[in-house]
Parts: C-alpha cells; sequence; structure tokens
C-alpha cells in the first residue's frame, strides 16, 4: 500500500504560504503521492485544486469554539488512516488530532513554538527558521530544511517590458510588513521610473492616498491581487521587494525564474537569499547605517539605468534558480523527507 498524505491548510484567502500550499499540492498529486487536503472553506481555492485532481475538503477552522471543525478532523484521520499529517501554520497545527501517524508542521515564519509542541517532526523554508526552532528548543534532528519551489516562469525575449520609462513591479500583500510605503517615498526621489503594485490587503486605501498626496498617481499603478505573475514579470525591467519583515521572499525566487532582476531590502528572507551585485542589490534596512529611503532610491535608479547590469543580475538569480528551486529539486527533497519518516 502506498503512504498516504493528508495536508490541513487553514490560511487566509491570499497569502505566500497559501500559493505555494496550493502549488505544491499540485506537484505532490503529479509526482503520484496519495494525498487528501483539507482547508479552510475557499470556493476559489476548493476550484483550484480539484481542476488539477486533488482531492479536498473543507472546514471551518474557526478557533477554539469551533467543536465541528474538531470532530470532523478527528473522524476523517480515523476513516482515512493517513500515514503522514503535514499541517500548515498554527491554526492547522493546533487543529490536528493525535493519531497513529506522523505528525510533520510547516514553518514559513517565525511563528511561536508552543503551538507545535504536539508535532513529531519540522520543515522549515528558510535555513534561519531552522535555527530560530533550534534555538527555541527544537532538537536538531527534529527538523529540516526544505525550500520553496516556483514554476519556471522563464520570458521569451519578444516578450520584454517596453515602454517610455524602466518599469519596477512590486508584487506583495499590502500590509505594514511589506514595506510598500516606504517604496513610495523612495518613488518621489526616482522620476524617471513608473512602479506597479500587484497585491491587496488592508493597507490598499492608505497607499493609494499616500501615492496621491506624492503626486505620483501618473506613474504608480495598483493593480489589486493578481495570479498572472508571469505576466506581471514579463512586463517589468526589474523586481522590487522592500519589506520590513520577510521571512523568506518567494517573490525573489519567482523574479529569478523569470529571468527579472531584483533590488531588494535586508530583511531575513531577500538577505539570505540574496549575494549583493551578484544575483540581486540589497539595500539596508530604515535605521541601519546607509539604509532607509535614499539607499533604496539609488539602487533602484542605478538598476533602472544600467541595463548590462540587470541583464547580468538576471543571469546570475536565474542560476541560482536551477540550483536549488527548482519544482524537481524541492519536490524530491520533500519525498526524500517523508520516505524517511513514514515510508510508501
Amino acid at each position: 500500500m502506498s503512504r498516504r498524505l493528508l495536508q490541513a491548510m487553514a490560511g487566509a484567502r491570499h497569502g505566500g504560504a497559501e500559493t505555494f500550499f496550493v502549488r505544491l499540492a499540485d506537484a505532490f498529486e503529479r509526482a503520484g503521492e496519495t494525498q487528501r487536503v483539507v482547508i479552510r472553506r475557499d470556493p476559489d481555492r476548493v476550484q483550484r485544486l480539484r481542476a488539477v485532481g486533488v482531492d479536498v475538503i473543507e472546514f471551518g477552522f474557526g478557533g477554539r469554539f469551533d467543536v465541528a471543525t474538531g470532530w470532523r478532523f478527528r473522524k476523517l484521520v480515523a476513516d482515512w488512516r493517513p500515514d503522514l499529517v503535514l499541517t500548515w501554520m498554527s491554526r492547522a497545527t493546533q487543529a490536528c488530532p493525535k493519531g497513529d501517524f506522523v505528525h510533520v508542521a510547516r514553518l514559513g515564519g517565525y511563528y511561536d513554538l508552543k503551538y507545535y509542541r504536539g508535532c513529531d517532526h519540522l520543515i522549515a523554508n528558510t535555513r534561519a527558521i531552522a535555527d530560530y526552532a533550534v534555538a527555541g528548543g527544537w532538537p536538531p534532528d527534529r527538523i529540516d530544511y526544505v525550500p520553496n519551489f516556483v514554476p519556471d516562469l522563464r520570458r521569451s525575449d519578444d516578450a520584454a517590458p517596453c515602454g517610455d520609462r524602466p518599469q519596477a513591479l512590486a508584487l506583495a500583500r499590502l500590509h505594514p510588513n511589506k514595506g510598500l510605503s516606504l517604496l513610495l517615498e523612495a518613488m518621489v526621489l526616482s522620476p524617471d521610473l513608473r512602479l506597479t503594485i500587484a497585491g491587496d490587503g488592508p493597507l490598499r486605501a492608505a497607499l493609494q492616498r499616500q501615492a496621491y498626496d506624492l503626486n505620483l498617481s501618473d506613474r504608480v499603478s495598483f493593480l489589486g491581487w493578481r495570479e498572472d505573475v508571469s505576466a506581471l514579470l514579463a512586463q517589468a525591467d526589474f523586481l522590487v521587494c522592500p519589506s520590513l519583515h520577510e521571512p523568506l521572499g518567494n517573490v525573489v525566487i519567482e523574479a529569478w525564474s523569470a529571468g527579472v532582476p531584483v533590488v531588494a531590502t535586508m530583511s531575513d528572507g531577500p538577505a539570505q537569499l540574496i549575494t549583493h551585485d551578484v544575483d540581486g542589490l540589497l539595500v539596508a534596512l530604515p535605521g541601519q547605517p546607509g539604509g532607509g529611503v535614499p539607499a533604496l532610491a539609488a539602487a533602484m535608479t542605478r538598476l533602472s539605468r544600467d541595463r548590462q547590469l540587470r541583464q547580468r543580475l538576471a543571469q546570475a538569480g536565474r542560476r541560482a534558480y536551477e540550483a536549488e528551486f527548482t519544482e524537481t529539486a524541492v519536490v524530491a527533497r520533500y519525498r526524500r523527507l517523508f520516505d524517511r519518516l513514514a515510508p510508501a
């Protein structure tokens, strides 16, 4: 009998972890894993998962007073008898019942480790998060680093951007951690540049007001949440990631895959991924020496005016993607870990 994998995700409607969850479930399906997934109710996510053949079930995941989710979770485990349960983030991890299976939780951020005490094993999607768990008392032999992957988004030469001004792209949830207010201030010091922001979130109205107040309305476009990342990257001269707090930085890997150069602030994820002036440009954060708005504006201006630099960084980023962040490489790492924890 083949291994049975149950995945559980109680995430938000939009977000990097939620996007990767769907991507990984699809990849596991094509790799031949026998799996079911449990998600918080979301018709769009259900449709995407079922379209690629994934067996998906919806629970409420409403918190401590949602007794129905706990009862349904226990019944599913008892009836289907998974060999391994992979939970994503704290809520699904807490809701997972005890059972005769290996419980693995995926950490995509610096979450409170008290919610993971009942797990058998952890997967961290950055080495820094793995180090954080070990520093918090987690045994090193019970945590593995497995990065995210992104699809191959390499653009053709005829898809290269065109226009009267260089085009920067930001792909982000409109949340304070993403540093988009900083980016808008930097745009004031980058008068030759256009900016497209793709994403949604609680700061959308405030950021649009800020762009208006800074007289940027003719150079900054807000697209809302978009799924066509490849098309957006194909029309960008470079990606900018101005995050104040970013554990991983999927957008950096997506840009590398597409052959698009990157400028990013030195938040945790991008600072681990990028080697400055080799496969991207790194800018110090506000409060750090030489950081903040002027430094971000200077880096964007440098990149927008130097086509050879953009080509060099893009080529190096593509090599970094091919070395570690392809679907084939990452799915193989997951399956080797599963083989060790719950042999098929």
